[in-house]
This record gives structure tokens, C-alpha cells and sequence, in this order.
């Protein structure tokens, strides 16, 4: 519902009232089952995800140790983001997240582009992760014979069937797949740095800044390359605006979103620009490979037995977080759409444990579709999806940040009031962000192979919303009315 369409109807019932933000229907319901350690680390753990333990390896042989600016430039632009997220969850916290700051800001037309590209994202999301647990599993001799496509149907069926249980399940899980990453990443950080002190040999030779002066430099392909690595860049840090999904489910939100936000940017400088820069020291780019986690290369190098096996272990379990998450998130999403009529009505259906069920079986459809992709395209079923979700990925980050513009430009004519947490550098900041995410969109041009491919289906992708809208209007309108009447009751 618009915000105002809400105001006059509030105004009518109450004439001395003043405007306030409208609750999204779809908020109701849930258990507030999260505690602060579950969203902290749920926070942390957006933040390390496949994009980074497997397709690092890829784009470290295609751009070089130049990786690490992209990371950290790109980086930058993804706090923007999850800061002005932050801002409108203290401002209102909703398990619907941006989709129900776009209700209010952009009206139901906003909402319905922002659910659909975001369930866009996190569906193709699913099948990248479950094409990088098969591929991981591959790793093993023992599994090397089971088809990709079979290993990623047994994966998406264990992360549903964990998915499903409640929210303090799905939150002790996430705490715990990200204590592992966390601790693995860090494990890995230190053995880099003895390696480096101690100038031990990898792969034959000694790591140190040699590796990459005697190796191309910091461009070794040119300037192109980092450039085209961008929207998979961005990829990596896909999940970065679940906390904002995550806080509609924890009792105080403006405690802990704060904290959470406010800890992403030194992690994103320690854990990706720093373990980049550390395997570009260890080993030069073009031995890395997009088939293989970076990181399984460098351990496996070192001559230490089983050290290949235990970080494949781990970024098995980084693939199965990233997947759980995006069912969680998809779930939320997708339940306060329907309750606007703007998604399927069962999709707003809740089981015994207050888990939005029919959302979270919705995507894993899509995931099935994915797993037949495993089965027609092994060998680039990974790349399409990464580019198919960075469309996802970017127009939801775009989509918050022209909220929060207008939210600002509200609180300046004094219509809501902006939370002492706030976005620095207001408008500059929303504006460069949004130009910087579709400078990226536009590059992809430059990739023939996959990336022009992905651009062409944009106007796909616009008919079959602005069909989907079509066929929906009368529906979210009828919902729309229903909500005036029950506020003007």
C-alpha cells in the first residue's frame, strides 16, 4: 500500500492522529525467534559466501591480484547499500524488508519489481549453490561418479527439509555455519602469513611479492578484465541485505542492526580484499581456476595431507549457508507480497512453526530447474546463474537506495523522522552508489560470451513483469482496499 493512500485513510478515522508508517500485513505472525548472536553472525556470514570460496579462483585467473581493488571498491558501495538498509530498519523493522519500504515509498508497482528481481536473485542464487556443492563434492574421488546433477538434487533437499523446521533452527544454523567460515578464513589468513614469513615453498615456489611483479603485475591481462569482474564481484556480496530480512524476526531490532551494519566494512576489508591479496602472494593467477576453491589450491600446494579435503569440508558448508539463506529470505519476501496480492496467495501460508512455507517451496521449484541445468550444461551452469542473479542483486540494491532518497527527502519536509543511525553523505552517496551499480550493468556488455547474453534478457525479463503486473492488478488492488477499510475501521 502507499504511504499515502495509508496517511489519508488514518487521517480520515483519526483526525487528530498524526502520519505514521503503515505496518505491512505480511509482518504478522512470526516468533521473533532470532536473538543478537543469530543476527550478528547471520550478518557475518552474508558476507562470505561462495562468491569468494569458489568464484574467487575463476576471476583471480581472469583479472589477477587487481581482484583485490575490485573487491574493496565494490565493497564500499555494498556498505552503502546495507547502511541506508539499516537506516529504514530502525526506522521500521518488517520481515518484508525493502519490498515493504518500496510499498511505502514507490507504491505496490515498486514492491512487486523489487520481490519478483529479488526472487529472481536468491533463486538463481540457489542453483549457483548447488551447482558449488557438486562441484565441490566432485573434488572427492569417492563422488566423482554421481552425476552433478544428482548431488545438487540430495543438497537442495537436505537445506529444505532444514529450512522448514522454525526460525531459531535456521538461526542457530547460520550462527554456526558462519562461526565455521569465519574461523576457516581466518585459519587461512594465518597460514598465508607463516607461509610468507617463513618463505615456505608453494607450489614449487616462494611466495612473496615477486609472485605478482614477476607475473604480469597488478594488471596482468589490463585494466578490461577488473573491470568485468565487477558484477560478479557484487555477486559476493549478495547477502548482505538479509540482515535487513532478519531483523523482522529478532525482539530488538535497534540494538542489534546497528552493531551488525555498522561491523561489515572492516569485514569485508580483512576477509576478501585480505585473503585475496594473500593468494595473489602465494601463487600467481593463472594457476587458479574457476573449477576449483582458491583456496583448496593453495592448501593443496603446500604438501600438508588432508589440508585440501578439510577447506573443501568448509566451503561445502559456506555453499549449504548461502542456500539456506536464500530460502529464508525468499520465503519472508515472498509472504509480504502475497499479503499485497502482488504473489501467489499461497505463498503467504505459514506452518505450525511459523515458518512461510508455500515462499520457501516456490524457490526450490526454481531450484529444481536448476538442477536440470546441472544435468543439460555442467560445465556453465555455475556462470549463467552468477550473471542471471547479478541482475537480481542490482536492481534490489538500486531499489533501496532510491527508498532511502525518498525517505530522506519525507523526513526533510518533516513527514517521518530519520533514526539517529543514518546513511552518511545523503543524497551524494545514494546517487553515486546508484550510478556505480549501473555502470557495472552496462560492462557486461563487454563479455560476449556469457554477460551480453545476460543483457539481452532484460527486456525478457521486463514483459514478463509488466505481463505478471497485468495479471496481478486487480488482485493487490482488492488488498489494497481491504487494508484502507481495517485502518478506517
Amino acid at each position: 500500500m502507499s504511504k499515502d493512500a495509508v496517511d489519508t485513510a488514518q487521517v480520515a478515522a483519526h483526525p487528530q492522529a498524526t502520519s505514521q508508517a503503515p505496518a505491512d500485513a505480511g509482518d504478522a505472525g512470526y516468533s521473533k525467534g532470532l536473538k543478537h548472536r543469530h543476527v550478528n553472525m547471520i550478518a557475518i556470514g552474508g558476507a562470505i559466501g561462495t562468491g569468494l570460496f569458489l568464484g574467487a579462483g575463476g576471476r583471480l585467473h581472469n583479472a589477477g591480484p587487481a581482484l583485490a581493488l575490485a573487491y574493496l571498491v565494490c565493497g564500499v558501495f555494498a556498505f552503502f547499500v546495507v547502511r541506508a538498509l539499516g537506516e529504514l530498519v530502525l526506522y521500521r523493522p518488517s520481515s518484508g524488508s525493502f519490498v515493504s519500504y518500496a510499498r511505502e515509498f514507490l507504491g505496490e508497482r515498486g514492491a512487486y519489481v523489487a520481490g519478483w528481481m529479488y526472487f529472481l536473485n536468491w533463486s538463481t542464487t540457489g542453483i549457483a549453490d548447488i551447482t558449488a556443492i557438486a562441484l565441490y563434492t566432485h573434488y572427492w574421488s569417492a563422488f566423482t561418479s554421481i552425476p552433478q546433477w544428482v548431488l545438487a538434487l540430495v543438497a537442495l533437499a537436505v537445506v529444505l527439509a532444514v529450512n522448514l523446521i522454525s526460525v531459531k533452527i535456521f538461526g542457530e544454523m547460520e550462527f554456526w555455519f558462519a562461526i565455521v567460515k569465519v574461523a576457516t578464513l581466518v585459519a587461512f589468513m594465518l597460514v598465508g602469513i607463516f607461509l610468507l614469513a617463513t618463505q615456505h615453498e608453494v607450489g614449487g615456489q616462494t611466495p612473496g611479492l615477486h609472485v605478482i611483479t614477476d607475473n604480469g603485475g597488478l594488471f596482468p591481462h589490463g585494466l578490461m578484465p577488473v573491470v568485468l569482474v565487477m558484477q560478479g564481484v557484487i555477486f559476493a556480496y549478495a547477502a548482505l541485505e538479509l540482515v535487513g530480512v532478519a531483523a523482522g524476526e529478532t525482539a530488538e531490532p535497534e540494538k542489534v542492526v546497528p552493531r551488525a551494519v555498522n561491523s561489515i566494512m572492516w569485514r569485508v576489508g580483512l576477509f576478501y580484499v585480505g585473503s585475496v591479496v594473500l593468494l595473489a602472494l602465494l601463487l600467481p593467477g593463472s594457476v587458479y581456476s574457476a573449477d576449483e576453491s582458491p583456496f583448496v589450491t593453495v592448501l593443496s600446494k603446500i604438501g600438508v595431507e588432508g589440508a585440501g579435503d578439510v577447506m573443501n569440508l568448509v566451503v561445502l558448508t559456506a555453499a549449504m549457508s548461502s542456500l539456506n539463506s536464500g530460502l529464508y529470505s525468499t520465503g519472508r519476501i515472498l509472504r509480504s507480497m502475497a499479503m499485497a496480492g502482488s504473489a501467489p496467495k499461497f505463498t503467504a501460508r505459514m506452518n505450525r512453526s511459523q515458518v512461510p512455507y508455500g515462499g520457501i517451496l516456490l524457490t526450490c521449484a526454481v531450484c529444481v530447474l536448476g538442477v536440470g541445468l546441472n544435468f543439460l550444461m555442467p560445465s556453465q551452469a555455475f556462470e549463467i546463474v552468477l550473471n542471471l542473479a547479478s541482475l537480481g542483486i542490482i536492481s534490489t540494491w538500486v531499489i533501496i537506495m532510491v527508498c532511502h532518497l525518498i525517505f530522506v527527502r519525507r523526513a526533510r519536509a518533516g513527514e517521518v523522522a530519520r533514526p539517529h543511525f543514518r546513511l552518511p553523505g545523503s543524497p551524494v552517496t545514494e546517487i553515486a552508489t546508484i550510478v556505480f551499480l549501473l555502470v557495472c550493468l552496462g560492462m557486461m556488455w563487454n563479455d560476449p560470451d556469457v554477460g551480453r547474453k545476460t543483457l539481452l534478457a532484460i527486456p525478457v525479463i521486463a514483459a514478463m513483469l509488466v505481463a505478471g503486473w497485468y495479471a496481478i492488478r486487480r488482485r493487490a488492488a482488492k488488498a489494497e482496499d481491504q487494508e484502507l477499510t481495517e485502518l478506517t475501521k
